[in-house]
């Protein structure tokens, strides 16, 4: 099975999407969290499952609508690794970092 690591701003996007709903008294946070880790967790079986994007790089949709977030991957075949490199809500317009 192919290994998932995150890079340390990808916790800071997870951290943004919990703030949001907090923000506005939206309920079911954990299980939001709950639904995008276990999507990421898909690419451990299926790691070329995202769509190419460029430069080696691959994006994976999670989820829907107001529940939709999209992950930008990188996966090395050689070390059997997938390194999720940003995410964002599927409503914004592009990744913050």
């Amino acid at each position: 099975m192919v290994r998932i690591e995150l890079a340390p701003e990808v916790l800071d996007d997870i951290e943004r999407f919990i703030d949001h709903p907090e923000q506005h008294e939206i309920a079911n946070v954990a299980e939001r969290v709950g639904e995008i880790l276990e999507g990421i967790q898909i690419l451990a079986r299926n790691p070329l499952i995202g769509r190419p994007v460029g430069s080696g790089k691959r994006e994976v949709v999670i989820g829907q609508g107001d529940r939709g977030y999209v992950a930008l991957y990188r996966y090395l075949a050689g070390i059997e690794t997938v390194f999720i490199l940003a995410m964002r809500a599927q409503r914004e317009s592009g990744f913050k970092h």
